[in-house]
């Protein structure tokens, strides 16, 4: 059973996030969060496996800031939300789930999200036409390093400040 956190500051579409998510016995909605305060509340009491993120949340918060905390303690994240931004976040989210979405969407985009966090090659050849899957591969190759070199790893601090500026390090 994949335990699932929910991030997202309008109630009723949380519940309603929560209600097609349970629908399916294999996910389970361990909390729902929303801003960044509640999520970590919630990441006391609860390990989730995987957190659905809105990309705008209240107390100005956002899906990026939680997303990072997540990813320090371990939890991937799938970004919910109605608008897309126009680069893809591999180190911050699996991927895009576009609202507005129905309950099979949502179960084809956690089980395709499930197939990713457990290295499984996938055997759904078509995506919900509103999934987008972030793929880590796809960003600049890092160049090779010589012997006795260990290159430096970038935070995610870092590589955020880099899509958003457009910047490269």
């Amino acid at each position: 059973m994949l335990k699932i956190l929910i991030v997202e500051d309008e109630r009723p579409l949380a519940e309603t996030l929560r209600y097609l998510v349970e629908d399916n016995p294999r996910y389970r909605v361990i909390g729902i969060a929303e801003d960044l305060g509640s999520a970590l509340e919630i990441l006391e009491r609860e390990e989730p496996d995987l957190a659905l993120v809105d990309l705008h949340l209240a107390r100005g918060s956002t899906g990026f800031s939680v997303a990072v905390r997540l990813n320090d303690v371990g939890v991937p994240c799938l970004f919910v939300t109605g608008r897309a931004p126009g680069f893809a976040m591999p180190d911050l989210a699996l991927g895009l789930l576009l609202k507005p979405f129905t309950g099979n969407e949502v179960h084809r985009a956690l089980a395709l999200a499930e197939d990713v966090m457990r290295g499984r090659e996938t055997l759904r050849p078509r995506l919900p036409r509103n999934l987008q899957l972030f793929d880590a591969e796809s960003e600049e190759a890092e160049p090779t390093p010589e012997p006795a070199f260990l290159p430096e790893r970038r935070g995610f601090k870092a590589r955020l400040e880099r899509w958003i500026g457009g910047n490269t390090l």
